[in-house]
């Protein structure tokens, strides 16, 4: 008789196999998603196409503000769909024999989709033991030893992560979740489930096969010119983060005593669904979130006195701090270019010059202006004499800055710089804080020129 607890998706008694937990998965978050979509239609809204880009992005595009009831409904019918996903995996987790404490991984973004066909891709445990063993060759040709079997599975994942890396980052141009998190999590995984293929491996060896392999992507894009050591850098600690992950669920599974004979179906996941997410995420191209970075510093001078080198001022001294060592652009000067709104500003860059046109001239209260063009956001740190990757241009995005004084009762001037900017990079949070960084080093430089220069100004000013 069928098991009624095969057609209850709310019960977390009971086992599923991968068939039925994929198509039932599927199954609900289409529900869900078309769902949303239509309140989203009768409320004005538009729902996002994909729907796992709601899980860790701005959810949905708006043409008004979406009020908090709309939010509040659309989340709480979310929840009896994300209770089903969560007690269809428990099932899925016991069928397969793995922890059920990797439910967990549903709610960690992108890795939840990966997670998914992972899943779908383990066979339940009577079956997997039952099952013949791969073909003798797949054996042959992984080491049995420890060493070899571990050089074995960086140097095959770092070459496939390598080629994925290169289809996101110089096929398309797509720097996001999928280069970011997929792969390094595919590097963690893969890498360690091939380590441990004739015999389980310890975490220890699990966890350093990964970093190796993330660590060997890396020395390659440096070296093959793709990409610049301070990128790479900022990168790394993500990548090291997620890559550790990786290694440890593949710890996890390669202790199943049926391992070795669903091991190549695992491995597959991540060749072939990295560049599939890749390719998706780059076709729904979603808009960047505009940013704000407001930094201040305190004058003693007057607003009048301020606002002229504001306006424009002279050449910077070189830089001392260690970021604009690395090649990040750095401001050198400004130059004005007539008065008034629709007057251009000219801010010059180590890497050559922001085109400014003025959209508010209120002196000496608010210079505001528009970014027209802007140079690369870097010169690569490299081996290299040149290397230019993609994310040079218009990935990190400057829209618009402005200046705006405001006279304190000692007679000093706050002056506040602000810059509001898109970062076409994923996962947002994560790249917003090195770009919140970077700006707070530009913003810091040119206020303290300009204080320098205004406060010279008013000690040799007559009094």
């Amino acid at each position: 008789m069928l098991d009624p607890d095969l057609l209850n998706v709310f019960t977390w008694r009971g086992r599923i196999g991968r068939a039925r937990y994929l198509g039932s998965i599927l199954i609900l978050l289409a529900l869900n998603h078309n769902i949303n979509r239509v309140l989203g239609y009768l409320a004005g809204y538009r729902w996002p196409y994909i729907y796992w880009l709601v899980f860790f992005r701005n959810g949905m595009t708006v043409q008004n503000s979406a009020p908090f009831m709309f939010y509040t409904v659309v989340w709480w019918l979310a929840v009896p769909f994300i209770w089903a996903v969560v007690t269809l995996t428990l099932r899925r987790l016991r069928d397969a024999n793995l922890p059920l404490w990797l439910v967990l991984l549903f709610f960690v973004p992108f890795i939840n989709v990966i997670f998914l066909f992972v899943l779908a891709a383990i066979p339940t445990r009577q079956s997997a033991d039952e099952e013949l063993g791969l073909p003798a060759y797949v054996g042959r040709l992984i080491p049995e030893s420890k060493f070899g079997s571990a050089i074995f599975g960086i140097a095959l994942t770092a070459l496939i992560a390598l080629l994925e890396t290169v289809l996101s980052a110089n096929g398309v141009g797509n720097y996001g979740w999928g280069l970011f998190v997929g792969v390094p999590f595919f590097l963690g995984l893969n890498s360690s489930l091939i380590s441990g293929f004739h015999r389980p491996r310890s975490l220890s060896t699990c966890l350093l096969v990964s970093i190796l392999s993330v660590s060997l992507v890396g020395l390659a894009l440096l070296a093959l010119a793709f990409e610049g050591i301070l990128c790479l850098a900022m990168a790394f600690p993500l990548a090291f983060v997620v890559a550790l992950l990786g290694g440890f669920i593949g710890f996890v599974i390669q202790k199943r005593r049926s391992y070795s004979a669903d091991a190549l179906r695992v491995v597959s996941v991540g060749v072939l669904l990295i560049p599939g997410l890749i390719l998706v995420e780059y076709a729904v191209a979603p808009t960047p979130q505009v940013y704000e970075v407001k930094t201040s510093v305190v004058i003693k001078s007057d607003p009048e006195t301020v606002w002229n080198h504001v306006v424009s001022f002279s050449q910077l001294p070189p830089p001392t701090e260690a970021m604009f060592k690395t090649g990040l652009a750095y401001p050198i000067r400004a130059e004005m270019h007539g008065r008034g709104v629709g007057a251009e500003r000219h801010g010059v860059f180590s890497t050559g010059a922001f085109v400014q046109p003025i959209t508010v001239w209120e002196e000496p209260r608010l210079l505001a202006f528009d970014v027209k063009s802007q140079p690369p956001a870097m010169k690569e740190l490299s081996i290299y004499s040149d290397v230019h990757p993609p994310h040079l241009d218009d990935y990190f995005i400057a829209r618009r800055g402005q200046f705006e004084l405001k006279p304190l009762p000692d007679g000093t001037t706050l002056l506040e710089g602000t810059t509001w900017y898109q970062n076409r990079y994923w996962p947002a949070p994560y790249w917003h804080l090195w770009s919140d960084y970077v700006m707070e080093g530009v913003h810091n430089r040119v206020l303290l020129h300009i204080k320098s220069l205004a406060e010279q100004d008013s000690q040799t000013a007559p009094n």
